[in-house]
């Protein structure tokens, strides 16, 4: 079951210290809890914290290299060198160039702007500084965003005649290049080494030009929140500072990839903005995001930000079909290890690391993707929170070429001999390293509410923004019952959602939606929101997540005695069953391992007839998909079951209909009777029609688009499944319909109970 856990645990001196900064900052107890537990813990950092921006600049000059760099910037300057930027494909290179070309400009240097394209590698390589040479001869050679790792490539520029400036925030390898060196990485005097490529080259545009390089911090901040640094310290004043910028009026190079209107975020940025331009290096086109930052032509912007926008539109398309080919790739060989590792083809290496962080995050455990090219392998690894991928990686170098990166993201080049070996080690290494619960779905929450939640403390949330890395944005969670809600419109899987005096919008949370109307204890995890609608100010909260206990399902029995109606009204399917005694079926549940093991009681009285254990416990949908043990009790007909190895019924059901189990193997418990709601159904003719009478007569509210929401309420003197029973019988015949959130009786038809396939089903199941 997914795990809640507090961000921050207090002691009771802690505690008395956050109501004094409380009382001292004017801030609420709640907002400086938060921020007391993310570090900010004193008077003066939360006012530093809350007040981010340009006063808060370090100066460039305390970082190593930067005086250097500005002497030999001047002399080219001043004795009229050609100056070539190199920079990186992705968003922090392209700003990173565009930030230090516009600077070199205004201190006097027209410098070439030179962009590797992904199939080229990453940072220098022979090939692009023999073309750059080639085309134009620079005698000082500028990396941005790399270099820091070409000790062998900077000697070969250094060969051909020109000087070398590496700029770079990436990790520091065991031998620097032999040139002046700008990283906040290496150990001087400037405090703060999470600066990303263009948060450097703007530090030296600053060194270069004062305080007039602060009209580029709009581009640093793209860059900033678009490589997922921690938006503390610096970064967070040059975020802070690059969004008044842009909100004050965005530059025309980016305005068309923002929502006109609309207060521009770090979410915006990260969402809008920053895919678009990574969108041009991953379909192998990074020049056209640098020419259109640099560009000042509003047709030439207009064409280049059309190009962008549709590059995204076919990188989204893209990567989804390789989403797909690696979910089918999956479900031939399972998810049942601590560690996915796929390899494609026809895979474009520029997608692998946005798909592998897809299925990181759906299967709650690290990915890697490669794309095969003759004997070698080229891919990316994206980690989970709680696993460091770089460390084990380190740890399985013998099967690696080459490889780099960092805790939560790496570059893997394999042989392809050597694949299956990695992924084995890798295996290895994380049972080794990790327990199962770094592999458990995880929410970290900042604060509970079992009442109405205090709409001014969600207001004063908004001080602690930008949020991005090491600054999320906080979580709470809100302890319920029973939640009124409804489609955001008919047919959307969208879910609005009204309890405890807070509206709430649950993206694709319709698979949970028997969850959050039953009165089972639920916990639902979200993050706030304050819009403005016609002028008027809304608190909203966005659904991350529904969590229960294992023993809330016993508050759900009437749900799950209504889902068994619905179960039968679908089609069988066709299983290869082996039947298991309830002795059998117990030693599977003691015996399974942690991952591919779905147990399916059709019944909830089922549960009390085994010994679970510790086994997760699941109701109407699996709360995750990690494919760890679990029982699910009475699940829904959309539940996608496919990827489980094993499947046993610990009670049998009437038929199978879960389409996903068409053509598995499953193993039933037939000692145990899971069908009892259904062989308990009148199917008397007489009983049904009194149901139908009152239908004609009743007006009923239905707030969830179905029958079963008119059989929940429904007054008939009957119990809610008898009236479900009738109510499908009813519409399978054409008698009733459920369209708009009304409905509506069709009177005059004539037809028979036996026309209904349902009613001849119950009917034969009571008769056999």
């Amino acid at each position: 079951m997914k795990k809640i856990i507090a961000e921050a645990e207090f002691s009771d001196g802690q505690l008395n210290e956050i109501s004094k900064l409380a009382r001292l900052t004017g801030l609420s107890v709640q907002t400086v809890r938060i921020l007391y537990g993310r570090g900010i813990d004193t008077a003066d950092k939360i006012h530093g914290f809350i007040h981010a921006g340009k006063e808060r600049f370090l100066s460039p000059f305390l970082m190593s290299g930067m005086k250097e760099a500005v002497e030999l910037i001047t002399r080219a300057r001043d004795e009229e060198w050609s100056v070539a930027i190199y920079g990186d494909y992705d968003a922090d290179g392209i700003c990173a160039s565009t930030v230090l070309c516009r600077a070199l400009a205004e201190f006097g240097i027209n410098a070439i702007v030179f962009v590797p394209e992904r199939r080229n590698g990453y940072g220098l390589n022979v090939n692009s500084i023999d073309e750059i040479f080639e085309e134009f001869f620079p005698q000082l050679f500028i990396t941005v965003d790399c270099g820091i790792s070409n000790a062998q490539e900077v000697e070969y520029i250094k060969e051909q005649g020109a000087e070398v400036i590496v700029t770079d925030h990436h990790e520091l390898p065991e031998i620097l290049p032999d040139c002046i060196c700008v990283n906040p990485k290496i150990t001087d005097d400037y405090p703060y080494d999470n600066l990303c490529g263009a948060g450097v080259a703007f530090k030296l545009a600053c060194a270069l030009n004062g305080k007039s390089a602060y009209k580029y911090l709009d581009f640093t901040a793209i860059a900033t929140v678009a490589d997922s640094v921690p938006l503390t310290g610096e970064n967070r004043d040059i975020v802070a500072e690059g969004l008044k910028l842009i909100n004050a009026e965005p530059r025309k190079n980016y305005a068309n990839f923002l929502k006109k209107d609309e207060k521009v975020s770090s979410q915006s940025l990260a969402f809008s903005v920053a895919p678009k331009i990574n969108a041009a290096g991953r379909m192998g086109d990074a020049q056209s995001a640098v020419t259109l930052f640099l560009s000042d032509d509003d047709k030439e912007i207009y064409d280049y930000s059309v190009k962008l926008t549709a590059y995204n539109i076919e990188r989204q398309k893209y990567c989804d079909e390789m989403y797909l080919s690696a979910k089918r790739l999956l479900k031939q060989k399972g998810v049942f290890g601590r560690v996915i590792v796929l390899c494609g083809e026809d895979w474009n290496a520029g997608f692998v690391g946005i798909v592998a962080a897809r299925l990181a995050e759906e299967y709650c455990r690290p990915a890697l993707l490669f794309t095969k090219n003759g004997n070698k392998c080229k891919g990316s690894a994206r980690s989970i929170d709680n696993v460091n991928i770089f460390e084990a990686l380190k740890a399985c170098t013998e099967y690696i070429e080459e490889f780099g990166g960092h805790s939560q993201a790496a570059g893997v080049n394999v042989d392809v001999n050597n694949l299956d070996a990695l992924e084995h080690a890798l295996n290895e290494y994380l049972k080794a390293n990790y327990t199962v619960d770094a592999f458990t779905p995880s929410h970290y929450i900042n604060g509970v509410f079992s009442s109405s939640v205090p709409q001014a403390f969600m207001r004063e949330l908004s001080l602690l923004e930008p949020f991005g890395v090491g600054n999320r944005k906080p979580q709470f969670v809100l302890d319920t019952a029973s939640c009124r809600t409804r489609p955001l419109k008919e047919g959307s899987p969208h879910l609005s959602i009204k309890c405890d005096g807070l509206d709430l919008i649950f993206f694709s949370g319709s698979r949970y939606s028997k969850i959050i109307k039953s009165n089972m204890p639920k916990r639902i995890v979200f993050e706030y929101s304050v819009s403005y609608f016609k002028g008027k100010e809304q608190v909203q909260g966005y659904v991350r997540d529904v969590v229960y206990q294992p023993e809330a399902c016993a508050f759900a029995e009437n749900e799950i005695n209504l889902n068994g109606v619905l179960s039968a009204t679908g089609n069988a399917v066709a299983c290869e069953t082996q039947v298991i005694t309830a002795a059998q079926a117990q030693a599977e549940l003691d015996g399974a391992d942690e991952y591919g093991t779905v147990f399916i009681a059709e019944a909830y009285s089922t549960l009390k007839k085994y010994s679970l254990g510790s086994t997760e416990i699941n109701v109407f949908t699996l709360s995750s998909g990690n494919l760890s043990k679990v029982v699910l009790v009475s699940p829904m007909s959309d539940c996608d079951l496919s990827a489980y190895e094993n499947v046993v019924f610990l009670d049998k059901p009437a038929r199978i209909t879960l389409p996903s189990l068409d053509g598995k193997r499953v193993k039933i418990c037939t000692e145990i009777d899971g069908a009892t709601v259904l062989s308990g159904l009148d199917c008397n003719r007489e009983q049904l029609l009194s149901v139908f009478k009152q239908l004609s007569v009743n007006s009923f509210n239905i707030v969830g688009d179905c029958a079963e929401e008119v059989a929940t309420n429904n007054g008939f003197g009957v119990t809610s499944e008898q009236a479900l029973f009738a109510l499908k019988v009813f519409e399978e015949l054409g008698l009733v319909g459920f369209t708009g959130g009304r409905l509506s009786v069709t009177r005059g038809v004539k037809t028979q109970l036996t026309n209904s396939q349902l009613y001849n089903f119950i009917n034969s199941l009571q008769e056999s």
